[in-house]
């Protein structure tokens, strides 16, 4: 049986329950590091991520949401991408 993995939508990082992810702080909180809990990323784990503000790819969430999007809400380069369900 394959294990399941649960993932924090701001950082990428994998728990193997959601108890674990929402309990532990997250480093790329939007109000800042260590300033909230990881938030359950609700989508299918896929073998490529879709940013939803500017649509560029990327092989894990983890990657995803440490670089910068041109077209983040914030403004340019304010804020990390983000993933699509």
């Amino acid at each position: 049986m394959q294990q399941k993995y649960y993932y924090c939508e701001y950082c990428g990082h994998r728990f193997p329950s959601v108890r674990l992810l929402t309990s532990a702080p997250c480093v790329r909180h939007p109000d800042g590091p260590n300033k909230g809990r990881h938030k359950l990323y609700e989508g299918t784990e896929k073998s490529e991520y879709t940013c939803k503000y500017c649509g560029k790819k990327f092989p894990s969430i983890m990657m995803m949401t440490a670089a910068p999007c041109v077209n983040h809400p914030k403004g340019a380069n304010k804020g990390n991408h983000s993933p699509a369900l």
